[in-house]
């Protein structure tokens, strides 16, 4: 791995020269989206894995209404507890300062503001590692910030982001590309304002063309918060209202009969690569692979996926041109079907996906030879190497 483009680690330096000082990388995790808890909980994990003697490290949490603020270093704090996610709000420092960044290019320092008192100076970040799921984050609307002030960061820039994040778009980009999608319905909330039985009537005739049960989500959320199975219609008004709490444009995507196959693309010097693929089993006891079932269950993937050899080549294949068709950077996982006729199907990708211990994209590195450690390190190397603006 080169590290021509990195600061120098101490010791490095000229005779004579003071130390140059260790990379400083800020992880940026909470948020304001419904995915709060999860993205403090791999917060946590990356938190622990980070090398200390290589990097320096800032934790700055993000509440439910948006403030930026300092958290303690304490990564055994962040973990699911009672069957309940931890919050920025139990980490934070102060109940009232703000963590502000420098959107001038030619700075990259960190402010923090305290009611009444002077700002203080917390030095300068060399890169963010923002672990933040879903909108106000995951979006590109993080990674436009951090484009503003020249800050080098983790994953995907903002076009990539954005695509990751709207389901509707990456479908329609996936198309485009020439890979497999199955059949989806958009509502945006336009339509249903205007008229919600023209709506509903549209999901209706999408379910007499694919037939029940429907899956019904947000069009913009993630870790399967806010989706429900509909069987048949008398279910269908709720789960509706159920995504609409979440996000007020809806997709509705018809039932793929089949076996769910993940896969996890990481960038290195030579390009993007796959990992081995997982499979999810059918989850006893849920109707889906659902939030309760990957964060509160701890329900457990097979990890290489029972595929055959041309299976699996082609699954990391069209996971990488996944990657590639969204402009993607840093690492993604990208969710298939494997349906009863053997044709491999893209549900989604995830540009942001969970680091959680029992998450399938670290678990898949590890059994592809990158252990956790050295995959994150790898992913702050990959944006250290990286320019912010065009590229």
């Amino acid at each position: 791995m080169s590290t021509e483009n990195l600061p120098q680690n101490p010791g490095r330096q000229s005779p004579g020269q003071p130390p140059l000082r260790k990379p400083r990388v800020a992880v940026v995790f909470g948020g304001r989206s419904s995915e709060h808890g999860i993205s403090v909980v791999t917060a946590g994990a990356v938190l622990r894995a980070i090398d200390r003697s290589q990097y320096d490290v800032l934790p700055i949490g993000i509440t439910t209404d948006g403030r930026w603020a300092l958290t303690a270093d304490e990564p055994d704090r962040m973990a699911i507890a009672d069957r309940r996610t931890p919050s920025v709000e139990q980490l934070a420092e102060s109940a009232e300062g703000g963590v502000v960044l420098s959107v001038d290019p030619g700075s990259r320092e960190v402010v923090h503001t305290e009611p009444g008192a002077v700002p203080k100076a917390l030095g300068e970040v060399d890169v963010v590692f923002p672990v933040l799921h879903g909108p106000y984050g995951e979006d590109g609307t993080i990674q436009g910030l951090l484009e503003l002030a020249g800050i080098p960061y983790v994953g995907s820039g903002v076009l990539a982001s954005a695509v990751g994040q709207d389901k509707e778009y990456m479908k329609r980009v996936f198309i485009s590309f020439g890979l497999p999608v199955g059949p989806y319905e958009v509502i945006r909330p336009r339509e249903w304002e205007l008229d919600p039985s023209a709506a509903r009537k549209k999901i209706i005739d999408f379910a007499g063309d694919h037939g029940w049960p429907l899956f019904v989500k947000p069009a913009r959320a993630g870790s399967s918060i806010g989706i429900t199975k509909v069987d048949d219609l008398s279910g269908l008004d709720a789960a509706i209202e159920e995504a609409q709490r979440h996000d007020p444009k809806i997709l509705v995507e018809a039932l793929l009969r089949g076996r769910e196959i993940e896969c996890g693309v990481l960038e290195f010097e030579d390009g993007p690569r796959a990992s081995v693929p997982a499979e999810i089993p059918p989850v006893q006891a849920h109707d889906f692979y659902d939030f309760e079932a990957k964060y509160i269950d701890s329900a457990s993937g097979l990890v290489p996926a029972p595929l055959t050899e041309e299976q699996t080549a082609e699954v990391r294949r069209l996971a990488v041109d996944a990657f590639e068709a969204a402009s993607c950077e840093g690492l993604v996982r990208a969710d298939f079907f494997l349906t009863e006729d053997g044709e491999f199907v893209i549900n989604e990708i995830n540009t942001m996906p969970g680091f959680t211990p029992i998450s399938m994209y670290p678990r898949m590195w590890q059994e592809t030879g990158v252990g956790y450690p050295e995959l994150v390190d790898l992913l702050i190397r990959a944006a250290l190497r990286r320019s912010t603006g065009l590229r």
